[in-house]
């Protein structure tokens, strides 16, 4: 057991979302367990996919997300997060900039099923 503290550091959140300005290309900026927690800004629509055996938390923090449902659309504004239960299928889309962050197991392909396009973030990088 660790009892040394050094390895604790506090995240700068907005200092980390304005090293980049790509949309839809999650940056990892903490492990927790086996997950990562990212940063994301998004704007515009995302694809249809799905996770076989990931969830996933968005949890916004600027700005309005809505995520589509083959059913409904879930509204997401700052301050609040949901969790997208695998497998259902589901499409993100911001209208404006919004900035989230994004905690799914460090194996997870952001477009999930959709492996072939080219929002596919297969090699993150670390801010």
């Amino acid at each position: 057991m660790k009892t040394d503290s050094s390895e604790v550091k506090v995240v700068n959140i907005k200092g980390k979302l304005s090293l980049f300005k790509e949309y839809w290309n999650p940056k990892i900026v903490g492990e927790l367990n086996d997950h990562k927690v990212q940063v994301v800004k998004l704007k515009g629509e995302f694809v249809w996919h799905h996770h076989e055996n990931e969830d996933e938390l968005f949890l916004v923090i600027s700005g309005h997300l809505i995520i589509h449902f083959r059913d409904r659309d879930v509204h997401v504004n700052e301050g609040e997060f949901v969790i997208i239960p695998h497998p259902i299928e589901h499409k993100p889309e911001a209208p404006e900039e919004v900035h989230i962050i994004l905690i799914e197991p460090k194996n997870t392909l952001n477009t999930g099923n959709i492996t072939d396009s080219s929002l596919s973030a297969k090699n993150q990088e670390k801010i």
